[in-house]
């Protein structure tokens, strides 16, 4: 810096040269400084810009964008497809850190936590997240939210509204989903439910087994509320775990919906190891419950029987329902009723009818087994485990079996077991088992941390018998080989619970890996104060179009028989019972066998063959069968034509007619009373 002073002395100067340094110097030394505390900045500044930088970094894993409210997913294209938001809490940003495929964070704006986002990446069209978020205080409630984001959402449960895609209404806090007798609890959760959604932008969720799960909605926000929590619950924390709420699951992306579905299905669902019955599947069941309900005798089951005959129609077996003993929790016929079961039994078989019998976990207080159940400790007990719970179902008062005792389970298979052995009873129809009938407070020999293990149990329960056996529950019980029947319907048209339910719940609870579907009896229950129409029958149309959709579903179920009506029914049933057997059943039993290996619905979604349609997601009125039936049956009344929706491809009409400009639009495309329209995809 010296050389940058002027050097010697002015003769004109009386300052010391000494003295005049200094005072030169001055400008120079802040100079420096300045540029010392610019260069100084500049480096800080370089520090955050590139500190933020990594923080950003950390914050982004693969696709999937945290911030402190929630996070946000795109697909490989770079178009979001998954929203979720936290709800019970923030992140405190500065807690997170990144490890490898791993982002963990340790603080929430209302304390210590444990939360992270493990990246998986499976295969080249699929990438998944695993999200879990712990809390370390009791009484905590852990909720996220999720967007619809502008996608069409699928699965969750059966319901008594069903909509395809589903349709949200109004607003509803959390509540558990639990299996629930949703035909008399009508807002409740359904029989068959999973803890698994599917969108339309290729997007699925998986809920773990492990988490205290309640579900709500908002339909103005449009958005499902995912909450965990033990507050007011009927979820308990597993044996020696601490009642910490935790939310944790998978989000996975894949390429289009029906790809990521297989992913999801092979990854996490159970697979049935066998096909039922042939017979079930070609033949129609015949049941006695809406004909008779429980005014059912030795008589009237053996005209039944010779009508079926009489009317020339083949039968899978033959279904007795409610009431056939004194009391509910007995297994021996009524003497009254059934004067000589034995040799009613021998008539049913010489004339070449299969016999199946009605079952339920319930032991009424009247019944004789009432007390041997308390004696030897076969019952749901109250909470102190001194006492058996009681419980109201529709039947009357009593007790349920406590399905995770080894020795309750036994007891009842013996039951059972007794009357194939002494009436060769070929299966049974296992009605209830939701949750719903267990008391508000209970215990059971095994604890059930979640309620819906118990259906677990009892569909466990027809296994023995499931070559013919029936059931109307499920909760990770796909591999139980056997027919799931969807809840009673009404004999109306509508979506509660009428005919227009019966594809959305059918497409439902085959996107929840239950393939092989009873779809309940043909007409309803024909319940006076439910039934559209007469008050004894069906509304006769209604009846029609029923069975037509009926004949396109994987097993048929009479119960109201067509010669209740007029020969012109009974044609028109003749006519798509053996429709069913020769155009449907085999190929519903060819994709029966790949299910065991694959999972795929045997009735599936338009969408699965039109993954780039948006009409196709939308549309819940038509249905296939494999990727090459199409199924467009009437639901309205006083119809005899229809729209109908034919994705790309070219398709051959039940008429013989050929399309194959797709996709496209029929407009009012004509089909008579005694029609169903389907199509054939043509290669």
């Amino acid at each position: 810096m010296y050389q940058m002073v002027r050097g010697g002395t002015s003769p004109s100067s009386h300052t010391p040269a000494k003295q005049k340094q200094v005072k030169d110097g001055r400008p120079l030394v802040g100079a420096s400084v300045l540029g010392v505390a610019l260069v100084v900045a500049a480096v800080v500044a370089w520090c955050y810009y590139t500190a933020s930088l990594r923080k950003a970094d950390l914050l982004k894993t693969e696709l999937l964008d945290l911030n402190r409210d929630g996070f946000l997913i795109r697909n490989h294209a770079g178009v979001i497809v998954f929203r979720m938001a936290f709800r019970s809490g923030s992140l405190n940003l500065d807690s997170c850190s990144k490890e490898g495929e791993i982002l963990s964070c340790t603080q929430s704006d209302t304390g210590k936590l444990n939360f992270f986002i493990q990246t998986v990446k499976p295969k080249d069209t699929v990438m998944c997240y695993r999200v879990r978020w712990e809390e370390f205080v009791f009484d905590r409630v852990v909720e996220h939210a999720m967007s619809y984001n502008g996608s069409h959402w699928y699965g969750g449960a059966e319901s008594s509204i069903q909509h395809w895609p589903i349709s949200i209404l109004g607003q509803q806090a959390p509540k558990p989903f639990v299996t629930s007798d949703v035909y008399s609890n009508r807002g409740y959760f359904g029989g068959i439910l999973e803890r698994y959604w599917l969108s339309s932008s290729a997007t699925a969720i998986k809920i773990n087994d492990s988490v205290p799960f309640h579900l709500g909605w908002n339909d103005t926000e449009k958005t499902l509320y995912f909450q965990a929590r033990y507050r007011d619950t009927p979820y308990k924390p597993a044996l020696g775990q601490q009642p910490f709420p935790e939310l944790s699951y998978r989000v996975c992306v894949g390429s289009d919906v029906t790809s990521i579905h297989k992913y999801m299905v092979r990854r996490y669902f159970n697979k049935p190891n066998k096909v039922p019955s042939k017979d079930t599947f070609m033949y129609p069941i015949w049941s006695t419950w809406a004909l008779h309900k429980t005014d059912i005798n030795q008589e009237k089951l053996l005209k039944y029987a010779a009508d079926i005959k009489k009317y020339k129609f083949n039968c899978s077996h033959l279904e007795l329902d409610d009431m056939y003993t004194s009391r509910y929790g007995e297994f021996e016929f009524d003497p009254v009723k059934f004067p000589n079961a034995t040799a009613m039994f021998q008539k049913l078989k010489e004339d070449g009818f299969l016999v199946s019998l009605w079952t339920h976990p319930f032991v009424n207080y009247n019944s004789s087994n009432f007390g041997v159940g308390i004696e030897r400790g076969l019952f749901v007990r109250e909470p102190t485990g001194q006492l058996p719970a009681m419980v109201r179902w529709w039947n009357g008062i009593g007790s349920i079996l406590d399905f995770t005792n080894p020795e309750a389970r036994e007891w009842y298979a013996s039951q059972l077991r007794a009357l194939k052995a002494k009436y060769g009873v070929a299966s049974f129809k296992f009605d209830a088992g939701e949750t719903s009938y267990l008391p508000h407070q209970f215990s059971t020999l095994v604890p059930l941390p979640d309620p819906s293990t118990f259906t677990r149990r009892y569909t466990e329960m027809a296994i023995p018998f499931n070559e013919r056996a029936e059931l109307r529950v499920g909760y990770q019980s796909q591999n139980i080989s056997c027919f799931f029947r969807i809840i009673d319907r009404d004999s109306v048209w509508g979506y509660e619970l009428g005919l227009k339910s019966l594809i959305p719940t059918v497409l439902t609870i085959s996107i929840l890996g239950y393939q092989f579907i009873l779809p309940d009896m043909i007409g309803g229950n024909a319940y006076p104060n439910r039934t559209d129409g007469s008050q004894k029958l069906p509304d006769r149309e209604l009846y029609i179009r029923w069975l037509e959709l009926s004949a396109f579903m994987p097993s048929m179920q009479f119960s109201v028989p067509p010669w209740e009506y007029d020969s012109e029914v009974i044609s028109i049933a003749q006519r798509f019972t053996a429709l069913h057997k020769t155009l449907v059943a085999p190929r519903v039993l060819e994709l029966a066998g790949e299910v065991l290996a694959t999972g795929d619905p045997i009735i599936r979604p338009l969408w699965w063959i039109a993954t780039n349609d948006e009409a196709a997601y939308k549309i819940d009125s038509q249905f296939l069968i494999g990727d090459d039936l199409m199924v467009a049956p009437v639901l309205e009344p006083g119809k005899q034509e229809r729209d109908i929706y034919l994705p790309a491809g070219r398709w051959r009409s039940y008429k013989g007619e050929y399309f194959d400009k797709g996709p496209m639009h029929l407009t009012d495309y004509p089909v008579d009373l005694d029609e169903i329209a389907y199509f054939v995809w043509v290669p």
